[in-house]
């Protein structure tokens, strides 16, 4: 594996690419395919639908992606998981019914349910220890930039036609190959029925698959409701609005990046307690932002905050399971991860019924705060120092 090592790092980095533009990279499309299908009844919703049901298909097959892969090995069903995607993802490309489409993607969900919940797996099978603490966060950041490289090279494959975008998923025919000549299949761990149930995670890993959801339930405000908040303060151009979320990918992707280095000065709690001051303060400068520039602060220091909590809770999670169950517990953290991106509109609309964009992203830092405040708390709690204890 050694003289491998670096085609297995890139073919696990590209794998984890694939998990971040099966969501937003038709999305500059979705205006033109609004207008292509308007004689369909609630077009608008349904085509709202095609972008957001394959994160709610990942986070129902995460489970059982994770129970199977702990049963029958993790790369037969990877492998097929990308020759699906492929087919799934492209489909829109070719199909002229959108409730066809619409099926498609929620395929496409369960393609990529199964190879993010194994592409996670193989991370903890391969690496150990500062190896694999570096790896994590190189694995964040490389998904982050890769978001945007898709979600731009998709504005402009729809800026020809609301077809296009769709052929960017055959970039996973290409992935393919490298999965045969460079993955090879972990040691399978031999376990009796009754050590399966005996095995079980620490309970510490329920507050790590809740606190992921939150986390992404209040960061996706960034993507959904950013739009509409520039317009608000006079930002009319889409560039620049793309422009401003990039910057929070960018700066997230950065932090992600620098994972191992804050890792190893902090603790995993000061880890959350840091990245929510942070994700605070961004979302703070965004209620009071009445300027373009203060936004993309705003942006750059909410995405420094998520950029290192995202890893610290992957990295936390494969520390705490026992190898027999990783696959199980990693498919529930998967599911956790994208509901609170499918929940998040749900979740705000009703507030942006009573209150404004500003107060609702007011309202969000002060949650933000108190989740800060929170962890910092349970840090030098007697319960906090046994967690740490058990956790080092």
């Amino acid at each position: 594996m050694e003289t491998k090592a670096w085609q297995l790092k890139l073919t696990l980095l590209l794998v984890s690419s694939l998990t971040i533009m099966s969501v937003i990279t038709i999305s500059p499309a979705l205006p033109q395919m609004t207008v292509a299908f308007a004689s369909i009844e609630n077009a608008n919703f349904i085509v709202k639908m095609v972008l957001t049901i394959p994160a709610l298909m990942i986070a129902l097959v995460s489970p059982v992606a994770g129970r199977l892969i702990d049963r029958y090995g993790r790369l037969g069903i990877l492998r097929i998981s990308l020759l699906v995607y492929a087919v799934s993802g492209s489909a829109g490309y070719y199909l002229d019914n959108l409730f066809a489409i619409l099926i498609s993607r929620v395929v496409l969900g369960i393609a990529v349910g199964m190879s993010m919940t194994i592409v996670i797996t193989l991370i903890a099978d391969y690496f150990e220890g500062k190896e694999r603490l570096k790896f994590v966060g190189l694995q964040i950041a490389f998904m982050s930039l890769g978001g945007i490289l898709f979600i731009g090279l998709g504005g402009v494959l729809a800026d020809v036609s609301w077809r296009y975008p769709f052929l960017l998923y055959l970039f996973a025919l290409l992935v393919f190959p490298l999965t045969l000549f460079f993955l090879k299949e972990p040691k399978a761990i031999k376990q009796s029925n009754q050590q399966q149930l005996d095995l079980k995670a620490p309970p510490i890993i329920w507050m790590l698959f809740f606190n992921t959801m939150l986390m992404w339930i209040i960061f996706f405000l960034i993507p959904v409701q950013i739009p509409f908040y520039l317009k608000s303060i006079g930002v009319e151009k889409n560039s620049l609005v793309g422009a401003a979320i990039a910057s929070s990918t960018l700066f997230s992707a950065i932090s992600s990046f620098s994972y191992s280095r804050i890792k190893a000065r902090f603790s995993f709690l000061t880890v959350f307690f840091i990245g929510y001051l942070l994700m605070a303060a961004g979302f703070l400068c965004i209620a009071v932002s009445a300027s373009y520039l203060w936004a993309v602060i705003a942006m750059m220091i909410t995405g420094l905050g998520m950029g290192m909590m995202i890893p610290n809770t992957n990295m936390w999670v494969m520390k705490i399971v026992p190898p027999e169950i990783r696959g199980k517990e990693i498919g529930k953290l998967t599911t956790f991860w994208f509901m609170g991106q499918f929940l998040s509109p749900l979740i705000i609309f009703p507030v942006l019924n009573v209150l404004s964009l500003s107060s609702t992203f007011m309202l969000a830092s002060g949650f933000l705060f108190l989740m800060s405040v929170g962890f910092l708390i349970f840090y030098f709690s007697k319960t906090g120092k046994d967690v740490m204890g058990a956790s080092s």
